[in-house]
């Protein structure tokens, strides 16, 4: 039997307006951010699934005012390492960051993460979830790179890791399918 999965970015925060790296940064949703999510309606969700950063549990008590939220550490952002906080304008000059971009983002980040680790990291905490939620619509609230990871591994037909960058407060619907390693693209929410 297949079910449906919800798969949300955070609504926008001030470091998203700023285009800044921020992974492991606790930052709160902006007003515009609040603002953008207020328009949106989904079915309600008895459970979300968020990570322990307030921009995502933000978005899921909005989104879904009363559900329970279930922090789910391993669903969290890559960690940026010396790149956190700063944005492509301030790194311009900076050689490990130039570097980074130039291996396509999948060299080491100094002090962080590599996509390597990042998606199996990813890929195991999505695949504990998927065992262990047993509702009929899987719903998580979590960070643009974290929907990237789980899209791009398990989406079928395959997409490269960037063409499945979110917006802020969009996301995913999929769907299981016979297959636990593949799911089923439903809709891409704008």
């Amino acid at each position: 039997m297949s079910r449906e999965i919800l798969l949300l970015r955070h609504g926008r925060t001030q470091g998203n307006a700023e285009h800044r790296y921020n992974g492991v940064t606790d930052e709160p949703l902006s007003a515009e951010g609040r603002d953008a999510l207020a328009a949106r309606r989904y079915p309600p969700a008895p459970v979300v699934y968020v990570t322990r950063l307030q921009r995502t549990r933000q978005t899921a008590a909005l989104l879904f005012p009363g559900a329970r939220q279930i922090t789910v550490p391993g669903l969290r952002e890559m960690d940026f390492g010396d790149f956190e906080g700063r944005n492509y304008l301030d790194m311009a000059d900076d050689a490990a960051y130039r570097a980074w971009i130039d291996s396509r983002c999948l060299s080491q980040i100094p002090n962080g993460e590599c996509r390597a680790v990042f998606l199996r990291r990813i890929t195991a905490s999505f695949r504990a979830l998927l065992a262990t939620d047993k509702t009929d619509r899987l719903t998580v609230v979590a960070h643009g790179g974290t929907l990237m990871a789980v899209c791009s591994v398990f989406v079928d037909p395959a997409r490269d890791y960037f063409d499945w960058q979110p917006k802020n407060g969009g996301g995913y619907r999929l769907r299981t399918t016979d297959d636990p390693d593949k799911l089923e693209l439903l809709e891409i929410i704008e």
